[in-house]
């Protein structure tokens, strides 16, 4: 089954893998800005977005998913840019087929296990019942119960759409990221290497990449550049966009 994406643009091919929860639509605005340059795949993986849904849900699919991706648009040489859970899959897909990236770019995540921290927004999703739900705002105020933060809610709540007239839905496999929530955190294997140019972005308030990580990092990718946006979180490419639409583009030129 093939990954749905959004293809903007020409030239060499820049692929973007979004986080978990989010899907392709999220990097629209700087995809548009890096399709001057190039060919932008806007990439939405398994159970998240329009791609399809499959009760199989760790790294090892996602790298296999991109792999066929790849081979369905006959793309050997591409710029590869994942956020987060993203970022994990682009690291191991350039570990398995090195041949195929000359550029890694990783937002916000480091190679290494991170425990299980989403089961309140899973849970928050979970509640929505879309047969009393009648809009987004009731959503949002049922959402709230679970996750204080607006923004995030915002950025969860760009998952809903209506299925038809008066009727709302979810796009993401609830159940299947649900039951596999705790693959999202695995680390990247213990030998996977990859030793061309990669670019390691975090968030300067962001605590997914510390100094304690940069070792890791360099293990596994000897070439890494650790660069900090400041002004940012986690989800530093739309808190900051022009620092972090600058770095990517001093990078990849």
């Amino acid at each position: 089954m093939l990954l749905h994406s959004n293809i903007l643009g020409e030239g060499k091919p820049f692929i973007i893998l979004h986080g978990f929860l989010g899907m392709s639509d999220n990097w629209k605005t700087l995809g548009n800005q890096f399709a001057e340059d190039f060919q932008v795949h806007l990439v939405d993986q398994r159970n998240h977005g329009r791609s399809f849904h499959d009760n199989a849900f760790y790294y090892e699919a996602l790298a296999e998913d991109l792999k066929h991706y790849f081979d369905y648009h006959n793309i050997k040489d591409a710029i590869l840019l994942g956020h987060s859970m993203g970022g994990k899959t682009a690291m191991l897909f350039s570990t398995l087929y090195p041949e195929l990236v000359s550029k890694l770019i990783v937002a916000d995540i480091s190679p290494r296990f991170y425990p299980i921290h989403h089961d309140a927004i899973l849970e928050g999703l979970n509640s929505l019942d879309f047969s009393t739900l009648k809009s987004r705002g009731q959503a949002d105020k049922q959402l709230a119960n679970y996750v204080s933060d607006l923004g995030t809610r915002q950025f969860l709540l760009k998952n809903l759409y209506w299925v038809e007239k008066g009727q709302l839905g979810i796009r993401l496999n609830l159940q299947a990221l649900t039951d596999n929530v705790s693959e999202v955190g695995e680390a990247l294997p213990l030998h996977a290497k990859f030793e061309e140019d990669t670019l390691f972005l975090r968030g300067d308030k962001s605590e997914y990449i510390g100094n304690q990580d940069e070792a890791l990092i360099k293990n596994h990718f000897p070439k890494a550049n650790i660069i900090t946006i400041s002004n940012a979180g986690h989800w530093l490419h739309a808190e900051n966009p022009k620092e972090f639409y600058d770095a990517v583009t001093n990078f990849v030129n």
